[in-house]
């Protein structure tokens, strides 16, 4: 086992429906315990870029190794959380349920898969339900939550199943300020406890709180830390002329680095 290699490494990952290419030879590296952060416009091939990773959609070229091996080797180590719009929300079954999945995913062999959760699983359900703020939820239909508590059922499934690797698709999207900032701190607290994190994600306003940023547009712009790829040009280069919210963003972004700074210097004295 490659134990020292990138729990991501993709090179030239190229995808097209019906002859159109929307993802064109996507090369990078994830280093362990970073948190990267992907970003560009609808249609740029950020969810393509995770499917095709996954093996949920095949590449028409490329290849993609987890931690120097090919995913089915390793998919017990990746929680993939996709788009809340991707889930059947009609299948009944319950939060506690939705959780205790990610110690079946953890479990290697057919064996594992066959094997009715016991106690010690559902003590790990239990435990990751009471990490995000769910144990009151436990025994509701996951269709009677809201959005972030959807989101955080499945940080949840995720931290159950023990994941060393986790692919989150939007989980941002349609949550108010106060729910983004509640989980994100829980992912950020992931991170920092040595999980690797890729989230697809449209607030340009929190980059700066990444390890990487990855922008794309059907081929990668810019990859890098945010002090380097979040430039004007970059920026332009990623959304074209969308640019109205962009400009404010990247404001922000220059505000926040410059209280930084500031704060550095102030503690130094």
């Amino acid at each position: 086992m490659a134990t020292d290699a990138p729990p991501i490494a993709a090179h030239d990952l190229t995808v097209a429906y019906d002859a159109r290419p929307v993802l064109r030879s996507a090369s990078f590296t994830l280093e362990r315990g970073h948190m990267l952060s992907v970003v560009g416009p609808n249609g740029a091939g950020k969810s393509t870029l995770l499917k095709s990773m996954l093996g949920l959609i095949t590449p028409d070229y490329g290849s993609v190794s987890f931690f120097g091996q090919p995913i089915d080797a390793v998919r017990h180590r990746i929680a993939y959380v996709p788009q809340t719009e991707a889930v059947d929300w009609d299948f009944p079954i319950t939060v506690a349920e939705v959780v205790l999945m990610g110690r079946t995913t953890s479990r290697r062999g057919p064996l594992g898969w066959l094997k009715r959760p016991g106690p010690e699983d559902r003590r790990h359900a239990a435990d990751a339900l009471e990490r995000v703020g769910m144990t009151n939820f436990a025994h509701r239909h996951i269709r009677q939550l809201s959005g972030g508590q959807q989101r955080r059922v499945f940080l949840a499934r995720a931290l159950c199943q023990g994941a060393e690797l986790l692919l989150l698709d939007e989980p941002f999207a349609g949550v108010d300020a106060k729910t983004e900032a509640t989980l994100f701190a829980l992912i950020d607290q992931m991170s920092s406890e040595g999980k690797t994190v890729l989230i697809v994600n449209h607030d340009l306003q929190i980059l700066d709180q990444f390890d990487q940023v990855m922008m794309l547009n059907q081929r990668v712009i810019a990859y890098g830390p945010p002090a380097q790829v979040v430039t004007d040009e970059n920026l332009r280069a990623t959304y074209g002329g969308r640019l109205s919210l962009l400009d404010e963003a990247d404001e922000k972004l220059r505000e926040r680095r410059t209280e930084r700074d500031h704060l550095a210097r102030t503690t130094q004295r």
